[in-house]
């Protein structure tokens, strides 16, 4: 088909990616350690995990899947945490033994974890003890077989992990008791992994990497199926799409938004695939501790939705936060308001850049250019190998201009 969008992309922006460029992400991360192994890959709490230090430990996790857990490649393992260094570790774990990922939102009601549980046939599960109360009230519905329990600062420093332990158990009292028999703790499993040989699994872009859960306020929710290729295609096209101005190596990224969900996911692997540095925040609600985070850390890439931006701007300390640097605003997951959107840019000097996509096109799919001087309240237009069309209740192109259907082709769709 015509894609009359390509006059508006920017210099150096591609029409066609390549979607070959990583046979899968196991491919993606062993060249991202391959180019970057001693610079800063994940911090939060203050904690810096190198691409080396990711390595090391997904590898261990990733052995003791196979080894102790005994899952076989194509087994489902759920992940219920917000924005940890575990995350990482547990996600390139589980993708390194060959086995499909099922992101859960840690927050779910008994009944949401028991159907997505069920639904994916999840046979182990990585669960913050914060959340344990819940998997216990379900896990008899389950085929679950093994369980990890991880604490908040499992990964942290020693003197840094007992504080943050205790202080979430005794004295903010966020984790309520919970009882699983024959749980492993996650450090316990890191330290098994590290003895265990891991068994290299050959994966292909047709290999499932996700079951990703969407749809879930307009009935139960359904996981869409996310391959190996889907999201390759899906970060080299969006590294294209901001490659004007971010640098390899060099960048400094803020992901607020839970990893769980696909955008942040993606971003997430996309910052990665240059080699950023990215701080993962573990409750934005926190909005005065947020601002701290962004006060001590120069960064040049920050993911947000409206909410949180405007959070940002009626608090108090923001106008401390160093700006001068940032290159990139980006939204995704609701719209962007003309009213936050002209005072983040009145405060920042940074347009937000909004984007449109689905789960099912993991998930970005149209995006405005790095190039807007300011906020245009529009989605922009279709990224590189994407196709859209506009098409009548018949399945008929509709005129331009015309109201319709948007339906989207290219290999970041399911």
């Amino acid at each position: 088909m015509q894609r009359p969008w390509l006059a508006q992309y920017p210099a150096g922006v591609p029409a066609d990616i390549d979607v070959h460029a990583y046979a899968s992400l196991k491919a993606m991360l062993d060249d991202c350690v391959a180019r970057f192994a001693d610079r800063p890959a994940y911090e939060s709490m203050g904690c810096v995990l190198s691409f080396r230090q990711l390595d090391e430990a997904s590898r261990a996790f990733a052995a003791w899947l196979q080894k102790d857990a005994g899952l076989r490649r194509g087994d489902r393992v759920a992940l219920m945490m917000p924005n940890l260094l575990q995350y990482p570790v547990a996600l390139f774990g589980t993708l390194r033994a060959g086995l499909v990922v099922v992101n859960v939102n840690p927050m779910y009601t008994p009944r949401e974890l028991q159907h997505q549980l069920k639904d994916s046939g999840a046979a182990a599960i990585v669960v913050l003890e914060n959340f344990a109360h819940t998997l216990e009230q379900v896990i008899g519905a389950t085929a679950l077989r093994k369980v990890v329990t991880t604490q908040a600062g499992d990964l942290l420093p020693p003197l840094q992990r007992l504080l943050t332990n205790a202080v979430l158990k005794h004295v903010k009292k966020a984790v309520p008791p919970w009882r699983l028999p024959g749980a492993v703790p996650f450090r316990a499993v890191l330290a098994a992994g590290r003895a265990l040989a891991l068994d290299d699994v050959a994966l292909g872009p047709d290999d499932l990497a996700f079951l990703q859960y969407t749809g879930g306020t307009t009935g139960v929710a359904k996981g869409a199926m996310l391959t190996h290729g889907n999201l390759v295609a899906n970060l080299q096209q969006t590294a294209a799409w901001i490659a004007r101005d971010l640098l390899d190596g060099k960048e400094t990224g803020v992901i607020p938004l839970p990893l769980y969900h696909v955008l942040a996911l993606t971003v997430n692997l996309v910052l990665m695939k240059i080699g950023a540095h990215i701080v993962l925040v573990t409750n934005p609600r926190d909005i005065p501790a947020f601002v701290k985070t962004l006060e001590h850390t120069p960064f040049t890439v920050l993911l947000g939705v409206n909410t949180l931006y405007n959070a940002l701007l009626n608090a108090p300390g923001f106008d401390k936060v160093p700006l001068k640097q940032v290159k990139v605003c980006a939204a995704g997951g609701m719209a962007i308001q003309r009213a936050v959107a002209e005072r983040w840019k009145a405060a920042t000097g940074v347009p937000i850049v909004e984007g449109y996509g689905l789960t099912e096109t993991s998930p970005i799919a149209i995006c405005n250019t790095l190039a807007i001087k300011d906020w245009t309240g529009n989605i922009g237009v279709p990224i590189p190998s994407t196709e859209v069309s506009i098409l009548d209740d018949d399945g008929r192109e509709m005129p331009l201009g015309e109201v319709g259907e948007i339906c989207i082709r290219g290999p970041q769709v399911m």
